[in-house]
Order: C-alpha cells, then structure tokens, then sequence
C-alpha cells in the first residue's frame, strides 16, 4: 500500500521537504542562541557573578530597560561593577566585581578556544570519512 504523500507530484513534495527543513534551520538557529545564552550564564555564575531574579514588576520593568545580554561596566561607590540584564531568558540580572569581570573573561577564552579545538577535530574527522564511497544524498541528485 502506497502512502499519499508518494503519489502527489514530485515538486509539491520538494516544497514541503524545503519549508520542512526551513522550520528545522529556524528551530535550530533558536536553540543555538538560548544555548549561547545559557553558555554565558554559566560561565558569569562559575566567575562568581550574583544573580539577581526579576521577581517584581518593577525589577522585570528595570531588566526590560537595560542593555540585554551583554556586559556593561558601572561605577558605583568607587568601585566597577559589571552588569548582565538578560530579559528574555532568565529574566534576571547578574552582577560581578572586576575580579569577577576578569576571572569570567578567562573562562570565556577557555570555552573558545576548546570549541575551536573540537570543531577542529570534528573538521579533521570529517575529511578522513570517505564519504563519496556512499554515492548521492537526497532528492536533490
């Protein structure tokens, strides 16, 4: 027995493949910014950043009002202090010393440099795999 789906013409079921692998881009893409989102999150609390919820309407209205998901230095009392506002994700807001400042920078350079690494190798696996020995992929050929 035949599915439906096999029957209709060949370029309405490469349209639907094309808006299919559209919607799995856009969800990925999504996915990758919260992940580098909750990568540098991470990374802020490891250097010893407070975190601070949103918990009243007034703070989620100051968060909203911030600068979102980057570091932004302030000077209060003297002292620097750096401010991450994340609105969108954890609706919260992480605060560090220049210690913690510095101490997140190393931790972010450490992360950058082992992901390079690992794309590296994943490149160097790639390029040993003989991947012509399994002919076309897709309906595309």
């Amino acid at each position: 027995m035949m599915l439906a789906a096999f029957h209709a013409p060949l370029s309405a079921r490469r349209d639907r493949r094309v808006v299919l692998m559209a919607g799995i881009l856009a969800v990925a893409l999504g996915m990758g910014c919260a992940g580098q989102v909750m990568q540098t999150e991470r990374l802020l609390a490891a250097a010893g950043f407070q975190m601070r919820l949103a918990n009243t309407p007034e703070r989620e209205a100051h968060l909203k009002a911030m600068t979102q998901r980057e570091l932004v230095p302030h000077e209060e009392n003297g002292s620097m202090r750096f401010v991450y506002a994340d609105s969108k994700y954890c609706k919260c807001l992480y605060v560090g010393t220049e210690a913690a400042y510095q101490r997140y920078q190393k931790y972010a350079m450490k992360q950058q440099q082992s992901d390079a690494q690992l794309q590296a190798a994943q490149m160097n696996e790639d390029a040993a795999m003989s991947w012509g020995m399994w002919g076309p992929w897709g309906p595309w050929y």
